[in-house]
């Protein structure tokens, strides 16, 4: 049985899924320090294509579910979620809430074509956040929006490279490279997991552009200062998920992550 007071001072993550693990390891990179309750609504993914009520209602319980374990901020991992849900959250909790949003600032920066091809879920294609940044940087660019349905689903199950995922990729990346993207934007924190076989099709002269440390130093920044000394403990990775246990800590083996222990997350939010 966890104790949630020894978790007290931990910083909550949330994503649909495995692919909020790639931010993850950035921010205990950033944040060696820190301790970590990752919760995964593997049971319920993926959120691309679920309807705006539902996802909104997965992350409302999920961040209650770490509030009232005593999270002291919380990284939404997952732009669906984010960008469906990240203002009624921040509306009704009082803790630091960093959001994912797609790159589509830093991308348009950086590309010499001026053409900019981002890779999302339906959902976050859909959403009034990305309209909202096309239209303030994709002045002077062109910005190609690609959903990807079954993409996340690839890398929930960990085929990373096998030809179902090599095709599905070459469809969605091709369009956007024939025409002139040289800057790939990874809309889905899952996408992350995939970079080597973008790279593959893209080329060495086309700029993937993730947004994992960005959204670690963001965090760095927005973390509340203790009033109080406090005593240096021994980092912790806690971790939850609303499916079978067993299959999050085999991915989580397949990746490496050292030492994971595996909750069953309570139905309801516990």
């Amino acid at each position: 049985m966890l104790n949630p007071a020894a978790m007290a001072a931990s910083i909550g993550v949330y994503d649909s899924g495995v692919g909020g693990l790639s931010v993850l390891r950035a921010l205990k990179a950033k944040l060696p320090g820190e301790s970590f309750i990752y919760v995964a609504d593997c049971g319920h993914a993926p959120y691309g294509d679920r309807s705006a009520s539902f996802v909104e209602s997965r992350a409302r319980d999920i961040t209650g579910f770490l509030n009232r374990r005593g999270a002291k901020a919380l990284v939404i991992a997952c732009n669906t979620a984010s960008v469906v849900a990240v203002q009624r959250l921040r509306e009704r909790y009082t803790l630091p809430i960093v959001a994912m949003e797609p790159a589509i600032k830093p991308a348009t920066q950086v590309s010499r074509s001026r053409v900019v091809l981002v890779l999302a879920t339906s959902n976050t294609i859909r959403s009034s956040s990305v309209a909202r940044l096309c239209s303030t940087h994709g002045v002077h660019t062109r910005i190609i929006l690609q959903a990807c349905p079954g993409l996340a689903d690839q890398v929930e199950r960990g085929r990373f490279h096998d030809e179902l995922t090599r095709q599905l990729l070459e469809s969605y990346l091709r369009p956007g490279l024939d025409a002139g993207a040289d800057t790939i934007v990874l809309g889905c924190t899952h996408y992350a997991f995939l970079i080597e076989e973008i790279a593959k099709i893209a080329g060495a002269a086309t700029t993937i552009v993730e947004p994992s440390e960005a959204i670690a130093s963001q965090l760095s920044r927005v973390l509340p200062a203790s009033p109080v000394p406090v005593p240096r403990q021994v980092a912790t990775t806690t971790f939850f998920t609303s499916g079978p246990p067993h299959e999050l800590a085999a991915f989580l083996d397949f990746i490496r992550e050292p030492s994971a222990q595996v909750h069953a997350l309570p139905a309801g939010g516990g």
